[in-house]
């Protein structure tokens, strides 16, 4: 009976052993952890898409443009219309972003930006300079660079377009006078473009050969200097 009654302690104590991780030494031995590949685990950021966009709001979206015209949140909406090659003069693709005021009362466009992408920065090029050049004989335009970006603008009564070339695209920004936009339509559209110009060049087969400069701050005045007078923003 006796010998029965340590067999089954000893067994007890073994099964013990091996639950606990215990050697035969009875010292304990820590499970080794493992971990699974990372890079097969772990997806790869996705490049970003080149081509011009299938929604205008990749660019610019709507209550961000409502932000810029003092608009209440949700009362701006964006539409975006896909045009088509027109290999005459070296056009590959052409969209069209209408923005509107929208809720009650709401319809008027209040904003238009045309973006059309060439085979090459020269094609772009040409036909930038062709389509200002027919503007510069009414005598109401007048060079307005973007940063570093070759720019035209052309003031109308009824609305204000700035011309831009920047890299294998053009990109034409038309402000309705109805949009009411605050300051002066000229320098509201020189910031909507400086917002745009980074994303289209993210946006086109090579980073073309100059940059637009950084967006001013969204508010508030620049900071003074004890030393001198306050920095100078971009401008033409």
């Amino acid at each position: 009976m006796r010998g029965g009654r340590i067999g089954a302690v000893c067994a007890v104590f073994l099964a013990v052993c091996v639950l606990a991780g215990c050697s035969s030494s009875g010292t304990e031995q820590l499970a080794v952890p493992t971990f699974a590949n990372s890079s097969s685990s772990a997806s790869a950021a996705a490049p970003p898409k080149i081509g011009l966009p299938d929604d205008c709001a990749a660019f610019l979206a709507a209550d961000d443009l409502g932000a810029l015209l003092a608009r209440p949140i949700g009362s701006t909406a964006v539409r975006t219309i896909m045009g088509v090659a027109e290999p005459s003069v070296d056009r590959v693709a052409r969209v069209g972003c209408r923005y509107s005021a929208s809720g009650p009362g709401g319809g008027g466009t209040l904003l238009d930006i045309n973006l059309g992408r060439y085979s090459d920065a020269a094609a772009a090029q040409r036909q930038w300079k062709l389509n200002t050049n027919a503007e510069r004989s009414d005598g109401q335009s007048r060079d307005l660079p973007v940063g570093t970006v070759p720019g035209v603008l052309i003031e109308r009564r009824a609305e204000t377009v700035l011309a831009v070339v920047y890299g294998v695209d053009t990109l034409t920004f038309v402000l309705q006078a109805g949009a009411r936009a605050p300051g002066a339509p000229a320098d509201r559209l020189v910031d909507l473009a400086q917002r745009v110009l980074p994303k289209d060049g993210i946006s086109q087969p090579a980073p073309p050969p100059t940059t637009p400069a950084a967006p001013p701050p969204a508010t508030g005045p620049a900071p003074s200097s004890p030393t001198g007078p306050p920095p100078v923003a971009a401008g033409p």
